[in-house]
């Protein structure tokens, strides 16, 4: 599968993402030209050195100074004589900087008319990275990132300061669920308009699993730091035809829980958002039986999920235990027709394939064949067996 990963240790702007794309080979005329065209700027663009390492620096200079509404900046962008898809793009990219403005000033984006998004340079920014990753092609790719590091300290705004990262950058963090973390240096290194692309670009979750690299873009910041400023974007192929997807393991040990409480602790944390439970018998110090509980959790799930184990269970600890991705397979719902004793039941299957489509299993549900076996009077294993049977005869040439 063809891949990119977004390597944003250091940061990430609107002029990096620029930058990191032409130097993975998008046209740098192309991509200047449409930058000007959206907006009153001026660009050069160049090769830069931050701490031993060539990029390739974006530099925009405003030409005219404006406060523009959200409304004029998308009319303004409808009317750019750029193809449909860039334009499209464009415009989900400043919905995400415009809701997540609009949530944290108490406004809607009818109202929204501020100077940070009105900025000729967050204009040329958005569209000139949108052209250039429209001119690689890389909307067929799947494209992951690594956690974002955001800075530290403070930002200056013109109402105060405030704690990087800024509100808007955020709200948008949040809203789209990109790991980020604090360093390596002082200041803002995630921008609003950064997060904004990112949050578009961006179209997996997890761990980017085992990648050959082909190429590598580098995108240079506008600040000389200790570290070097760049964008890191990687483009290569995975080899896996599965999902990767991260997780973690809740556990903890239990010597004195009766087994109708296991029962209904098992109920309690999949109706919380658990993947899955175990209970696994042990022996404890001074042979004492107990059980295992472990617990297969998404990392925002963890603290919620140990505190359920605490309550249930009276355990004083829960151990998280962080393991690097899951492989899964995409699962789909689907109906089968079959018939028993000249009567019709309907079926739901699970129908497991690989990202190329494959089918690797199909699993009928339970209750739907027991239900269906007590109205037939044929045995559920029968009833499971023939559901089987007859899904494969139906999705194993096309995806659900």
């Amino acid at each position: 599968m063809k891949t990119i990963l977004f390597d944003p240790f250091c940061g990430a702007s609107g002029d990096m993402t620029i930058g990191a794309l032409i130097d993975l080979g998008a046209d740098a005329e192309k991509t200047r030209k449409a930058m000007e065209l959206a907006a009153n700027v001026e660009v050069k663009i160049s090769r830069s050195n931050r701490k031993g390492i060539s990029a390739c620096s974006v530099d925009v200079s405003i030409q005219k100074e404006g406060h523009i509404r959200f409304s004029e900046i998308i009319a303004r962008i409808r009317c750019l004589d750029l193809t449909p898809v860039i334009i499209k793009d464009a415009i989900s990219v400043f919905n995400i900087l415009g809701k997540a403005e609009a949530r944290i000033h108490g406004t809607t984006l009818d109202k929204l008319h501020f100077h940070e998004l009105g900025q000729e340079d967050a204009i040329a920014d958005i569209i000139g990275a949108c052209t250039a990753f429209h001119d690689l092609g890389l909307n067929d790719h799947r494209i992951y990132c690594t956690p974002i590091s955001v800075g530290k300290g403070f930002i200056e705004f013109s109402h105060g300061k405030f704690p990087v990262p800024a509100p808007a950058a955020l709200e948008i963090l949040k809203e789209y669920s990109l790991p980020w973390q604090t360093g390596p240096a002082d200041g803002e290194l995630l921008t609003p308009t950064g997060s904004a692309l990112l949050a578009h670009f961006v179209n997996e979750k997890g761990a980017c699993p085992v990648m050959k690299t082909q190429k590598i873009g580098y995108g240079a910041g506008s600040k000389d730091l200790h570290t070097p400023n760049v964008l890191r974007i990687i483009s290569g192929e995975t080899d896996d035809a599965l999902i990767s997807d991260m997780i973690e393991m809740l556990e903890t040990n239990v010597d004195d829980v009766t087994g109708q409480v296991l029962g209904n602790l098992i109920e309690e944390l999949l109706k919380s958002g658990a993947k899955d439970v175990s209970i696994i018998p042990a022996t404890m110090k001074k042979g004492r039986s107990g059980q295992i509980i472990q617990v297969i959790a998404k990392p925002e799930d963890s603290s919620g999920l140990a505190r359920k184990i605490i309550e249930e269970t009276g355990s004083l600890g829960v151990r998280i235990i962080p393991i690097k991705h899951r492989l899964i397979a995409h699962r789909e719902m689907g109906k089968v027709l079959i018939i028993l004793k000249g009567k019709e039941f309907q079926i739901t299957v699970k129908v497991a394939r690989d990202l190329s489509g494959v089918l690797l299993n199909i699993s009928a549900e339970f209750e739907d064949c027991k239900m269906a076996s007590v109205e037939s009077g044929i045995p559920v294993r029968d009833v499971i067996r023939l559901t089987e049977e007859e899904a494969r005869k139906i999705f194993s040439c096309a995806p659900v």
